[in-house]
C-alpha cells in the first residue's frame, strides 16, 4: 500500500517567528482602531465565533472576565442568528475573525448585527470577502488569531486602568515570545513522536472510542478548538472535551485504566481544578497524557504574564502531536469528508 503522506510536516523555525511577530506587530494598529471605536460609548462587547472562532472567543471572555469587570462575552454566531442574545443591538462592539471571510453563519451574523446598529471590528485573513467588506473597521492579517484577541483584552484593561504596566508586558512579549514558543516546539518534537506513534497504535485497536480532553481557565476554549478543529475535523478521530470543574460530575465514572485522556494544566487561577483531576487520574488511569504549561520555560517574560500566553504552550505542543498523528495516521491535515464539500 502507498503512503500518501510521504513525510512529516517539519517544524519550521523560521517561518514560525515570524508569523508570532507578525501577530504582534498589529498592536498599535489594533489600538488606533480601539481609540476610535471608543470616541462613542460602547456599552457590551462580544467576541463573535462560530466553531474554532467561537472557541477563540471563549478564551478571550475567560481571560478578561478573570480580571476585571466589563462587560465581555463570547457569543455563538448561530445563536444569535436564531434570536439568541436580544440584549445585543445598538451601541455594542462585536469583534470577529476569519480565514476565509465566507463562512455562512458569520456572514448571516454581520448582516443581522448591521440592521441592529451594533459596530463591527472584524480580523479576515482574506482581504475583499464579504467578512472583510461587511465590517467598519477590519484588520487583514493571516494567522494569529488568539494574539490578536488577547491583544484587544489588554487594551481593554489598559483603557479602564488595570493593566499597569501594559507597556512592560508588551516589551517582553515582543522580545521573547516568538523565541520561546519556537523553543518549547522543537523541545516537544521527540516527546510527540513518541506519543503521536502511541496514539496511532491505541486508535488501530479501538477505533470507536473517543479521547477526552479536559481543560480549564483559557485552555478550556484552546481545547474546545483542539478536539473540534482538529482531531475531529482534520484527523478525523472521535472526542469529547469537558471542563475540568465539571470532571467530577459525569465523565469521573466512565473512566477506567484504559480510558484515553488528556489533560491540559494551565496556569492561571482556574489551575488548582485542572489539578485536582490530576490526582484522581493517577490513581485510577495509566492511559494519560499531563501537559502542563508550567514546565515549559519562557526565558525573558515574567511569571505574572504567563497565564496570558499558557494556551499558545499549548498550541505549540499540539501543533507538533497533530504533525506526528497525520504521518502515523497517513490521513492529511487538509482533507474534509463533509465540511464545504457541499451545501448543507
Amino acid at each position: 500500500m502507498t503512503r500518501s503522506i510521504l513525510a512529516p510536516r517539519r517544524f519550521d523555525r523560521d517561518a514560525y517567528i515570524s508569523q508570532i511577530n507578525s501577530g504582534l506587530a498589529l498592536r498599535t494598529e489594533i489600538e488606533s482602531i480601539l481609540d476610535k471605536i471608543f470616541e462613542k460609548e460602547v456599552r457590551d462587547i462580544y467576541f463573535v465565533g462560530i466553531g474554532g472562532t467561537l472557541a477563540s472567543a471563549m478564551q478571550a471572555e475567560t481571560y478578561i472576565q478573570s480580571r476585571c469587570a466589563l462587560n465581555v462575552f463570547a457569543l455563538s454566531a448561530a445563536v444569535f442568528n436564531c434570536g439568541g442574545k436580544q440584549k445585543a443591538g445598538k451601541g455594542d462592539l462585536f469583534i470577529y475573525s476569519s480565514v476565509s471571510g465566507t463562512t455562512k453563519e458569520m456572514v448571516e451574523m454581520t448582516a443581522k448585527a448591521k440592521e441592529k446598529g451594533i459596530t463591527l471590528l472584524a480580523f479576515v485573513d482574506t482581504p475583499d470577502t464579504p467578512l472583510a467588506n461587511s465590517a467598519d473597521y477590519c484588520v487583514c492579517s493571516p494567522k494569529n488569531e488568539q494574539l490578536k484577541f488577547f491583544m484587544i483584552c489588554n487594551y481593554l484593561l489598559k483603557r479602564n486602568g488595570l493593566f499597569p504596566d501594559y507597556d512592560r508586558y508588551n516589551a517582553q512579549m515582543e522580545e521573547y515570545l516568538a523565541k520561546g514558543l519556537a523553543d518549547i516546539s522543537e523541545s516537544f518534537e521527540e516527546q510527540a513522536k513518541a506519543y503521536a506513534h502511541q496514539k496511532c497504535a491505541w486508535l488501530k485497536q479501538h477505533p470507536e472510542m473517543p479521547h477526552y480532553f479536559v481543560a480549564a481557565g483559557t485552555q478550556y476554549g484552546a481545547a474546545v478548538s483542539h478536539g473540534m478543529c482538529y482531531w475531529e475535523e482534520q484527523l478525523w478521530i472521535r472526542t469529547r472535551v469537558v471542563h475540568s470543574a465539571e470532571f467530577f460530575h459525569g465523565l469521573l465514572e466512565v473512566i477506567d485504566e484504559n480510558t484515553p485522556v488528556t489533560l491540559f494544566i494551565e496556569e492561571g487561577n482556574e489551575r488548582p481544578l485542572s489539578l485536582r483531576v490530576k490526582a484522581f487520574l493517577e490513581k485510577i488511569n495509566s492511559n494519560h497524557l499531563f501537559l502542563d504549561s508550567a514546565d515549559y520555560p519562557l526565558p525573558g517574560i515574567d511569571e505574572k504574564y504567563r497565564p496570558s500566553v499558557t494556551h499558545l504552550i499549548f498550541r505549540a505542543l499540539n501543533d507538533r502531536i497533530d504533525a506526528w498523528l497525520e504521518y502515523d495516521l497517513d490521513h492529511s491535515l487538509d482533507i474534509r469528508r463533509y465540511y464545504r464539500q457541499f451545501n448543507y
